[in-house]
């Protein structure tokens, strides 16, 4: 099965991480595991990239973090929560790959 490069899904990582947090916070390894899950395996984000988006996202107001235990595991976790900021990025982000994807479309045959 063909994997999708980094490079050729650079700037949608956010977009991603803030889509499954909608549905309620999570932390890295449980979203790590659910992008893969979602893309039937066409693409793993690297711990690397995930950490870093979520500095970013942080960073930007677009999730907040809190530490708490795991119910499944009892270790502490990191988990991060979407803001009402990072709901709206999320709506604008889906938007504006309406427009990348209908612009990119057109010249892909």
């Amino acid at each position: 099965m063909a994997e999708i490069s980094s490079d050729g899904i650079r700037g949608y990582h956010d977009t991603m991480i803030l889509y499954i947090l909608k549905r309620g916070p999570s932390y890295g390894y449980e979203i790590s595991k659910e992008i893969t899950r979602i893309t039937e395996g066409k693409y793993r984000i690297k711990e690397t990239t995930l950490y870093s988006a979520f500095s970013r996202l942080k960073k930007n107001g677009l999730v907040h973090s809190y530490t708490d235990v795991g119910e499944d595991s009892g270790k502490r976790r990191t988990y991060y929560a979407l803001t009402d900021n990072g709901e709206a990025y999320y709506r604008s982000a889906c938007d504006e790959w309406t427009l990348v994807s209908d612009v990119v479309s057109r010249f892909i045959m």
